[in-house]
């Protein structure tokens, strides 16, 4: 509603899946970053990597708050681009939609491209090209099958992903305590290239592709069950604080630091030769192969998640929501597997372009994400919140995740330009769609220009021009509302007109009692009606109590999209959460 005193949302979850099955879709994104990870912090930091990771894993503690807030107040799919839909305007929201669409796609693709490669360890005629483009079609198959199907396949190779980590770590350090620490002892008497401070530096700005995946879960909260989404936060950030530093600590007791680059591509598979012999490197290319397959299915399911969103916002083509017979949006995954594909064809499928175009993309997320914690503590103060991240810890975050990036880019400023190769393309597309109508306008506007050469075809354009800008403009919008407030009605208004195709609002109160509306509201209406004259405003009463169920029955009623239904922020006693409202947005 409109007014109220304080504002409350409570949490509350569409899905089923639980705690292990929800951990596991983003854990094997987020876990599998180990395998090449530590070669790239060992690269950038030496003897320094194993506490680059650690500082990463300090990052992502504070990370945990932010997103447990964020995605605590705002229930919804869609991660950073919920957040900043709900409290700022849709073109912001739509940037960091599009990063994050293009992380996931170098994350496809980089945990594709290695699987392979830890594959080839093991069948040396494998081509991983082929091989990489097979895989990922297989998860597009599979995610088209539906999600609760691919989550069972998530959390069988998630178990045994850890119990193989496990036992590397076990036998690794069983190896050094019988052959000595000669491999340790020489690496960390090697001086650190550049001095302390810069092999930190680049080593956490390399570091932080260690936890991929941490924002994948928000991508995908609608299907899951009540309570889950804190616990995944959790648990992917134990197993990124405990594995991480050990595996690079490990691998430092085990390669030396010059041999680490010939064995970039499977270091862990390497270290499992050194420890174990051939069988544990054998089980290590297995387990890597499956792992970083199980990253591939995060990235299909949290795209799904998120592009299904932007599409009912009309960010995107509204052709992509067609589903098939097993409900599934397979538009959208047939063509996040061609993009990925584009990718892999483009980047040649070299591992360092690759990590380079994900962590400008991913950590750029991170930030945003942060940023919408804060506008949401600004602009939401009065929700209510599961947990809340201090103002410090929010900074601190924020500022670290922007080192990182500054320090990727300076790393590898080739990397940047590839990154912007794709991420410019898919801005493009959402500004086309958020901007269509003026567009469409200017199309009109030059079939105008040209009237007197080709008068008897731009006469016909132009009426079918003008009849899309109708259809566009005729869909209605519906804003809430409980008082009489001119300055919240305004809002709403203004809301409405700077981010949405229409001319039609609805202005609903609900009550009990027709004669308890506030007097003031229909002359307040009419007033704003006047004074937006492009803008037909409509007052309509509803007998009732505001409801999700009410809800359902106006959007069925008035063939109006509930995602086109707005409220000003509820308070305390709201007996609702927002997710329970089916998609109702806040705009004041």
């Amino acid at each position: 509603m409109a007014e109220s005193t304080t504002e409350s949302i409570s949490e509350h979850k569409h899905g089923g899946l639980g705690e292990l099955a929800s951990t596991a879709i983003c854990g094997n994104d987020i876990t599998s970053s180990c395998l090449y990870v530590s070669a790239l912090a060992i690269m950038q930091a030496g003897k320094l990597a194993w506490l680059s990771l650690l500082i990463v894993a300090v990052v992502l503690f504070l990370f945990r708050k932010i997103y447990t807030e964020v995605v605590g107040t705002l229930p919804l799919n869609g991660g950073a681009y919920n957040a900043l839909l709900n409290t700022t305007s849709k073109r912001v929201a739509s940037l960091a939609a599009c990063l994050t669409l293009l992380s996931y796609m170098a994350t496809a693709v980089i945990s594709a491209v290695e699987a392979m490669h830890y594959a080839h360890s093991l069948w040396h005629a494998l081509p991983v090209a082929l091989a990489t483009v097979l895989l990922l079609a297989a998860f597009a198959a599979l995610t088209i099958i539906g999600i609760g199907e691919s989550s069972v396949v998530a959390v069988g190779i998630f178990l045994f992903h850890l119990a193989s980590l496990t036992l590397l770590l076990l036998l690794g350090g069983w190896y050094i305590f019988a052959h000595g620490t000669v491999v340790l002892t020489e690496n960390f008497a090697m001086p650190v290239e550049g001095g302390i401070w810069t092999a930190l530096f680049f080593g956490f700005a390399a570091s932080m592709l260690g936890i991929s995946g941490f924002e994948s879960s928000a991508n995908f909260v609608e299907e899951q069950a009540e309570g889950v989404f804190p616990k995944t936060l959790r648990n992917m950030w134990i197993a990124v604080s405990v594995f991480n530093p050990l595996i690079a600590l490990l691998a430092l007791g085990l390669v030396r630091i010059p041999d680490v680059p010939a064995h970039q591509e499977a270091l862990l598979s390497h270290m499992g030769d050194i420890a174990g012999g051939g069988w544990l490197a054998t089980l290590i290319s297995v387990d890597a192969s499956l792992v970083l397959s199980g990253a591939v299915l995060t990235s299909f399911i949290g795209v799904t998640g998120l592009t299904r969103r932007m599409t009912l916002d009309r960010c995107l083509p509204q052709f992509l929501l067609k589903t098939n017979s097993r409900g599934t949006t397979h538009r959208i995954i047939i063509g996040f597997f061609l993009l990925s594909v584009s990718v892999l064809y483009f980047t040649k499928g070299e591992l360092p372009a690759l990590a380079g175009v994900y962590t400008i993309s991913f950590l750029a997320v991170m930030a945003l994400f942060g940023i919408g914690n804060i506008l949401l503590k600004v602009r939401r103060s009065r929700l209510k919140r599961p947990e809340t991240a201090s103002w410090p810890a929010l900074f601190v975050a924020i500022t670290a995740v922007i080192v990182a990036l500054i320090g990727n880019i300076v790393m590898n400023p080739d990397y940047f330009r590839m990154f912007l190769y794709y991420f410019v393309p898919t801005v493009a597309i959402v500004l086309i769609m958020l901007g269509r109508i003026g567009l469409l306008k200017a199309g009109m506007f030059f079939v105008h220009a040209i009237s007197d050469a080709v008068s008897g075809a731009s006469s016909r354009i132009s009426a079918k021009i003008m009849a899309n800008i109708r259809v566009i403009n005729s869909q209605q919008m519906v804003f809430f509302t409980r008082g009489d407030n001119l300055a919240a009605l305004n809002q709403a208004v203004l809301y409405v007109r700077r981010n949405e195709h229409t001319n039609r609002i609805k202005i609903v109160t609900i009550g009990e009692d027709e004669s308890k509306v506030p007097v003031r509201l229909a002359s307040d209406i009419r007033y704003l009606d006047e004074a937006y004259p492009k803008i037909d405003l409509e007052f309509v009463f509803v007998k009732g109590r505001f409801s999700p169920e009410l809800i359902q029955d106006l959007s069925e009623q008035w063939n109006i999209p509930v995602n086109f239904m707005f409220i000003g922020s509820p308070g305390h006693h709201f007996l609702y959460g927002l997710a329970e409202l089916g998609g109702v947005r806040l705009i004041i």
